[in-house]
């Protein structure tokens, strides 16, 4: 035997849907007029708003090249790295984005054109943000950047764009950002130590008065290994420090080089504990440590000239040039506001609201045939009013 409550319910359900299309239809002048004259409101509210106009420039960031060192560093043992560690950009076209935006950038700009007077800006904060909300800084999966800049003089929109470029190639010449320029910095600072330091070291052994000439031609190939195996446990050590700045420690190549580190280190250790270590008391022994250090810093110095000439050649052939694709001109039609796409947004969000009100409407008239519903909405109206700060009514 079939259930009555299971029939009536999906009659129930159909008149409650006829009922919901029956309010619509009550109500389809209303809904269809509001809506559009919302559209027309907004048309012509849109006829009064200035146009803005977006101009738009294309460049190409400095390549990052192969650098010519690359032979010559897997051949060096603890240098290799060296050049690696000191440049290693992920991904150049997001830094050059974030140099676009940087506030040396922005705050050029602002003192250029007088952009806080410009944007009615009373502190030069806002401006930075009223700048960022006319630039808009696009970089490309082809590995072009776009700036596109908006205003309301086409004119100063393309100046402006253009402008972004220009001290952005100002901003370049003063930085580091290529793989070569960051090499070229750092063996630049590590010549300039070992030259100092060899300077000593040279001063150091003359004053045991035997030339360096003379040192040259000795047969001291023991001491010239232990030199260069100490140059390139310091090396290593340098490099060990550069792969800290982007590797994690767990890294099967940081781990390498701890253990080529400490095999270098075993070395050395069994070296200096031979035989034939020089006991610190005798002159030998004084002579023989001060030309394996002389030798230890010559070593250090001819590594870092040629990686420091490599670097220049490279820097040389690479440069921080950018390249502009497309300069920015002044656009000819306007970029907003679409009037169009105005008028429409206006005439569905009224729609909604309309539709919204006109279900709430008759919800609430026919709560009002019932006692019970009837008066749980005065007890909402109540709590309202006193939400309010107003004074209930009977």
């Amino acid at each position: 035997m079939t259930d009555p409550e299971s029939i009536a319910a999906p009659a129930d359900a159909e008149i409650s849907l006829l009922d919901l299309l029956q309010v619509v239809a009550d109500n389809l002048r209303l809904l269809l007029g509001g809506s559009l004259l919302a559209g027309l409101v907004g048309l012509g509210w849109a006829f009064t708003v200035a146009p803005t106009f977006t101009a738009t420039t294309t460049f190409m960031p400095p390549q990052q090249q192969a650098s010519g060192a690359a032979s010559l560093l897997q051949s060096l043992g603890g240098l290799g790295g060296l050049a690696g560690a000191a440049s290693g950009l992920k991904n150049p076209t997001d830094q050059y984005v974030a140099f676009v935006k940087s506030r040396s950038v922005q705050d050029v700009l602002i003192n250029r054109f007088d952009l806080t007077a410009r944007y009615e800006q009373k502190y030069r904060q806002n401006t930075a943000k009223a700048l960022d909300a006319n630039a808009r800084v696009k970089p490309g999966k082809d590995g072009l950047i776009t700036i596109e800049i908006d205003d309301r003089d086409p004119q100063f929109a393309a100046t402006l764009a253009n402008a972004h470029v220009e001290e952005l190639s100002k901003l370049l010449s003063r930085l580091a950002v290529t793989e070569a320029q960051q090499r070229r910095l750092f063996f630049e600072k590590q010549l300039a130590t070992a030259r100092e330091k060899l300077v000593n070291a040279e001063l150091a052994l003359r004053s045991t008065g035997v030339a360096v000439s003379v040192l040259k031609s000795s047969p001291v190939a023991a001491v010239e290994g232990v030199a260069k195996l100490k140059a390139g446990i310091v090396a290593q050590e340098i490099k060990l420090a550069s792969m800290r700045g982007y590797l994690a420690e767990t890294a099967f190549e940081f781990k390498q080089a701890q253990f080529e580190l400490a095999a270098m280190r075993s070395q050395m250790a069994k070296l200096e504990s031979g035989d034939a270590a020089p006991q610190r008391g005798d002159a030998g022994g004084d002579y023989i440590t001060k030309y394996r250090e002389f030798k230890y810093f010559e070593t250090l110095f001819e590594l870092f000239s040629k990686q420091y000439e490599i670097a220049r050649v490279d820097e040389s052939r690479e440069g921080a040039v950018i390249q502009v694709v497309d300069v920015a001109v002044a656009p000819e039609l306007k970029s907003k506001p679409q009037k169009a796409q105005i008028a429409l947004m206006a005439g569905l969000a009224t729609g909604f609201a309309l539709l919204f009100f006109v279900f709430i409407r008759q919800a609430v008239r026919s709560s009002s045939a019932d006692p019970l519903k009837a008066e749980k909405i005065r007890q909402l109206r109540i709590a309202c009013r006193r939400a309010l700060g107003l004074r209930p009514t009977a």
